[in-house]
């Protein structure tokens, strides 16, 4: 179960909606790129090639929340290593199906 904030933020991140809550929001580039940010730090994106992920360097539980707000998106840790959707990741940029 997805906290409130992190369910209002994907919301309006979809809806491609400007939001400011707590330490979460969605920005709008000026090329038209929605950016769904945490602390400043922009962790989501939707652009031309659709929509992606990142830990943005700060693999941490809430980073995790948020990001498990997605649909098809599992992210955890096991004995120090970070898995999305049971597959090793570095935290880098990847693309997902939403």
């Amino acid at each position: 179960m997805s906290r409130k904030i992190t369910e209002e933020s994907i919301q309006n991140f979809f809806l491609r909606k400007k939001f400011n809550k707590s330490n979460m929001s969605v920005d709008i580039t000026n090329d038209g790129e929605t950016l769904l940010k945490l602390h400043g730090n922009t962790i989501a994106g939707i652009n031309y090639y659709g929509t992606w992920i990142t830990d943005a360097g700060w693999p941490t539980r809430t980073t995790f929340e948020r990001l498990n707000g997605f649909d098809n998106v599992r992210v955890n840790t096991k004995k120090g290593q970070v898995y999305l959707n049971g597959e090793e990741w570095d935290g880098e940029k990847v693309y997902i199906n939403c």
